[in-house]
């Protein structure tokens, strides 16, 4: 047998790309400074250092995690060669894709349906945000329906896990705990146990015994997940990643961590406060555009099944600078406050502060606003917030950030009996936007009189008893929503007021 070698590589710590020698920028994501020196153990057939290098080969249930050269029978499910041959597209089953559901509905709204055998979820989050929480209250409800799940920690003790448990109210039952980080002992566990799920927590102490570097490095985490999802795929078990961010908001580790998992969850929301947002950004097996919403409380996070009424129940009434959105994400529509303040700027250049929206489409409104409408938000310092912390990143929220803003800028209220949707263009018009129907309906049933949606949106709306004013462009839109007239809050059955302005 060929004995070990070891060489030295470069590896980027940003991105984890791979050089031959030393460079100051990295060629790949082109970072500065981020090129470190790598002593690389390689035997003579380890391949070439690629993230499946350090993929088992045995079979699973063999109990064997750390004797990778055993001999493997025909006729067990492996990862190897056998596993790379091809099969026609009508052999394959479509059944293995099928969803188990987690117990917590919200969580199976961005999933899709639950997580999926053999499938790997990364679920990311800043520190605090209530990760954790959220896997130990899934797992729970796992092993509630007679399946095992495995939770492997290598950040917390068992007992402090134990400790949450108890103040969750979980039983625990089915639920197996590993205070190791090792993906090796991960990986015997599931041969002996045979779980349903696999919970890491997290994937930035997971370590490989065959890799020098230490927990958290690019090279780490990379191999570690490859070898995880592969002893997932062969065992048939829904694998589960936690994983941190950085302070830019980003997913930590390489770039290729989000390449090889199937579907990425991020937790959003303030730590302070009570709403926590989840949103799937990646999702091989179902939406990906799909928002859970939950609310942390001393039993744990719940599920928020109606979060239009969380958003705007603290509403303050008759208040200029106040608007409400109707937004489509994934399946749902949702009503959301947007809520702008308009100040006098002493500045040269005045501030623009915005929380819930991109600070481009501002600019874009700003713009439009100062040319047709003939506001003056040259020199005024605007801040834009969005309540509740969910972030919008659809145009069809436009209409409202205009609106706020023009409604602090002159300070008179919004009328409060009005939700209003519609994409704005550089002309002033307002375009149309998709689903205006559902919008419609949130709003009547949410209580709203009137609802405003671009003239645009076409002709077949049915809002019920809401009566939907169909503006062309920004400056009738402003004069209907600021006007308190009984022809924009008046009952009565569907009605479209076209403006004659």
């Amino acid at each position: 047998m060929a004995k070990n070698s070891t060489k030295t590589q470069f590896e980027c710590s940003a991105c984890g790309r791979m050089t031959a020698k030393w460079v100051g920028k990295c060629l790949e994501c082109g970072e500065w400074n981020t090129v470190e020196e790598k002593l690389v153990r390689k035997g003579a057939g380890a391949g070439s250092g690629r993230a499946s290098s350090l993929a088992p080969s045995v079979p699973i249930g063999s109990g064997l995690g750390r004797g990778m050269s055993a001999a493997r029978p025909s006729n067990s499910p492996v990862l190897g060669e056998d596993s790379l041959a091809p099969i026609e597209l009508t052999e394959i089953p479509v059944d293995a894709t099928s969803h188990m559901a987690s117990g917590l509905d919200e969580l199976d709204r961005v999933l899709g349906g639950g997580f999926v055998a053999g499938s790997t979820t990364l679920l990311a989050g800043d520190p605090g945000i209530g990760k954790s929480t959220l896997l130990l209250q899934a797992a729970a409800a796992i092993a509630e329906t007679g399946r095992k799940v495995l939770y492997a920690t290598g950040e917390e003790a068992l007992e402090q896990i134990r400790i949450r448990a108890s103040r969750l109210g979980v039983k625990g039952k089915g639920v197996f705990m590993a205070g190791s980080g090792d993906v090796l002992d991960i990986a015997d566990h599931v041969a002996q146990i045979q779980p349903a799920v696999v919970i890491v927590d997290s994937i930035q102490t997971a370590t490989h015994p065959d890799l020098d570097s230490p927990a958290g490095t690019v090279s780490q985490i990379r191999e570690c997940a490859a070898f995880l999802s592969a002893i997932a795929r062969a065992s048939h078990t829904a694998l589960v990643l936690s994983g941190h961010v950085t302070k830019d908001g980003n997913i930590a580790g390489p770039r290729v961590l989000e390449h090889q998992v199937d579907a990425v969850l991020q937790m959003t929301g303030e730590s302070n406060g009570m709403l926590r947002m989840l949103h799937g950004i990646k999702n091989r097996f179902g939406p990906t555009d799909e928002i859970g919403v939950f609310e942390m409380r001393e039993e744990g996070l719940a599920g928020i099944s109606d979060p239009s009424h969380v958003f705007i129940q603290q509403r303050a009434k008759a208040v200029s600078g106040s608007a409400i959105a109707l937004v489509i994400e994934g399946t749902r529509s949702l009503a959301v406050e947007v809520q702008a303040l308009a100040t006098p700027s002493s500045l040269a250049s005045p501030r623009r502060v915005a929380n819930g929206v991109e600070m481009s489409r501002v600019h874009l409104i700003t713009a439009v606003l100062a040319k047709h409408m003939r506001l003056p938000v040259s020199n005024h310092d605007l801040v834009i917030s969005v309540t509740g912390g969910l972030d919008i990143k659809e145009p069809a929220a436009d209409l409202a950030i205009a609106l706020a803003i023009a409604s602090s800028m002159m300070d008179r209220p919004v009328n409060e009996t009005v939700a209003v949707a519609g994409e704005i263009g550089l002309s002033g018009e307002l375009r149309s936007i998709p689903r205006a129907d559902r919008r419609v309906l949130e709003a009547g049933r949410l209580g709203f009189e009137s609802c405003m949606i671009p003239d645009a949106a076409g002709d077949a709306v049915n809002g019920g008893s809401v009566k939907v004013i169909r503006p062309t462009n920004i400056a009738e839109a402003v004069r209907f929503a600021l006007q308190a007239s009984d022809e924009a809050s008046g009952k009565g059955s569907v009605t479209e007021v076209r403006s004659s302005m």
